[in-house]
């Protein structure tokens, strides 16, 4: 047996290198920690798509996979079923909110509701459920563990003090606290409360046995030897992690190292700085990229703020823009759909800053779309109604298509004309069709007018003389006195008001024709000429308004006429309603007319 030896220089030398491991600790404690992985976005699923994720992680086993998303998957659904329901016109959710706890009936409901968000909401329920059961159980048996191994530390920490207590030969001693040791980093974790006063007194004693138990040089320098070379493993394993190029990974396993080299007992004294050095610089290295990829980190998810931001502002843009057409609405749905792909490409911002971000992108979007469902749900109703008085002038032109009152009957399929043009759009696939039964019936009356022509009513004989007029604007020769062509241009203009109708087939063409030639001949003349053109205007105020009023009491005759035909339809209660509406804004004029005519005859009998 070698020279014994009361291990002073163990225990004094011991204490540097575990208070220099301290202060690295305390470094590496200082990084900031967050959260790098990229959680899932759950709100991007579909309620059954959530619901399915939730059933493969209850039958997957991953107890800390399952602990770590339950409660986000719960959250991002009922936010989505609140939603979901909300615009479907359903009533509230039961656990609509993600601190609610969501509760089963023992006896479980097996009737279908007709609500499709009662029956997925119940379905996630019992998954939920036995998520609970699942958790509360794993939440039992690791605070089992805990307190099992915690009773083990203490009959560790017992079994240390009864040993040196014992003043035994070291051959005996030694082997024994050596099993001690392996016994007390073999045990696993204890509750977090217990875990400072159980390691401080295993420590503690530890040191105690350092101190007071007799060792000789040749165990001692066994020891040494081994507590040498793992750490020198370890030395390896942190100077191998400095060159890892995952950051996160290599500083994760950088603290298992510094937890094992807690472990591990002194090493020879020569030995002891140069070991510990080598170990320090390792982590020194590994907290300097640990420290400089969340600085880069920082900058990035700001700059992905930043660009996030100028999206939202944006969308915010488009959602409020004036939007007034099919066309437009569309249009800006292709923004909108690009600015999203671009919202995909950007990375995360904070972990503060990105649900803020996101709630205000999707607000944004929302807004929006809200805005284009209301209008396609107005324009709807809209052509529907036209739909309906397009029906309803369909049927009063089927109605007089028969007629043979020529005169009467083709001021009312002019006027029925008129209001067809008035009425805007109808569903694209009912258009051309009711087109073609307006134009049918229209083709049908002037038709059978046109082989009934009296002499006095010679379409064909007007249809010339149109022709001719047209023929005589091209051929006239333009003079160089100015007063001259507007008399002409006037002449023509007067020509043409008194040659009478045409037939029905040729008269957008020849008007056509007259306007091209009227225009192209007398295109040059002065502002003077175009005043010309209403030679026939009245002189005076009072004319004017005399003339608008015998105007407006014709439109009145006009209107009350064609609801006389429209109450033959069917589908003629919009127009009747359109025509009383315009009867009673006519009268509202006429009296306004009758007002002003009054006024202007009292103020020239003042006068005279």
């Amino acid at each position: 047996m070698g020279e014994e030896i009361i291990p002073d220089a163990l225990q004094a030398s011991d204490v540097p290198e575990n208070e220099a491991l301290a202060g690295v600790n305390e470094t590496v404690e200082n990084v900031e920690q967050e959260e790098v992985e990229e959680t899932v976005n759950y709100s991007d699923f579909s309620l059954a798509e959530m619901a399915q994720i939730f059933d493969r992680l209850l039958l997957s086993g991953d107890k800390v996979k399952l602990l770590k998303e339950a409660e986000a998957i719960k959250s991002a659904f009922y936010k989505k079923l609140i939603k979901e329901k909300s615009e479907a016109g359903y009533g509230a959710v039961s656990g609509d909110s993600a601190s609610d706890e969501i509760e089963v009936p023992v006896e479980p409901d097996d009737k279908v509701s007709d609500n499709p968000f009662e029956e997925i909401e119940r379905g996630f329920k019992v998954l939920y459920a036995k998520y609970r059961k699942e958790r509360a159980e794993f939440n039992r048996q690791l605070e089992k563990e805990r307190e099992d191994n915690l009773e083990k530390k203490q009959a560790v920490i017992e079994d240390l003090k009864a040993l040196l207590e014992k003043q035994e030969d070291v051959n005996a001693t030694f082997p024994e606290f050596r099993e001690i040791q392996n016994r007390w980093r073999a045990i696993g974790p204890v509750p977090m409360q217990s875990f400072r006063n159980l390691n401080d007194t295993y420590q503690l004693y530890v040191e105690q046995f350092y101190d007071m138990v007799k060792i000789n040089r040749e165990l001692r320098d066994l020891d040494f030897k081994k507590n040498l070379e793992v750490k020198e493993q370890f030395c390896e394993a942190a100077e191998k992690l400095a060159e890892n190029e995952n950051v996160v990974e290599a500083f994760k396993e950088l603290q298992k190292l510094h937890e094992q080299w807690k472990e591990y007992g002194p090493v020879a004294k020569q030995f002891r700085e140069e070991i510990w050095d080598r170990f320090k610089a390792a982590t020194a290295v590994i907290n300097r990229k640990y420290q400089a990829y969340y600085e880069g980190l920082k900058e990035k998810q700001l700059e992905n703020l930043e660009a996030k931001s100028r999206l939202c502002e944006l969308v915010e843009e488009i959602a409020k823009r004036e939007i007034s057409s099919s066309n437009e609405w569309n249009s800006c749905s292709k923004e909108i759909e690009e600015i999203q792909k671009q919202w995909k490409g950007i990375g995360f911002a904070s972990k503060k800053e990105n649900q803020k971000i996101y709630d205000r992108f999707r607000a944004a979007c929302d807004d929006f779309y809200n805005r284009k469902r209301d209008f396609y749900t107005e324009y709807k109703d809209n052509i529907n109604a036209n739909l309906e008085k397009k029906i309803a002038l369909c049927e009063a032109a089927e109605a007089l298509k028969s007629s043979t009152e020529w005169k009467k009957t083709t001021d009312q399929f002019i006027n029925l004309q008129k209001q067809w043009k008035e009425i805007g759009a109808v569903p694209r696939k009912k258009s051309e069709q009711l087109w073609k039964r307006f134009r049918a019936a229209c083709d049908d009356f002037f038709n059978e007018r046109d082989r009934n022509v009296k002499p006095e009513n010679d379409f064909y004989g007007n249809l010339k003389a149109k022709q001719q007029l047209v023929e005589d604007i091209k051929a006239y020769v333009l003079s160089n006195d100015e007063d001259t062509d507007i008399d002409a241009m006037n002449a023509f203009m007067n020509r043409w008001q008194e040659i009478g109708f045409v037939p029905f087939k040729e008269k957008d063409k020849i008007a056509a024709a007259y306007k091209d030639a009227l225009h192209d001949k007398f295109k040059d003349l002065s502002a003077k000429a175009r005043k010309a053109r209403y030679v026939k205007a009245p002189k005076s105020e009072k004319e004017r308004l005399v003339q608008k009023y015998m105007k407006k009491e014709q439109d009145i005759v006009t209107y009350e006429n064609n609801i006389g035909f429209f109450a033959m339809s069917k589908n003629s209660e919009p127009l009747i309603r359109q025509m009383q509406e315009r009867i009673a804004q006519a009268k509202q004029e006429l009296k306004e007319l009758e007002d002003q005519i009054r006024k202007i005859d009292a103020a020239s009998a003042d006068e005279e």
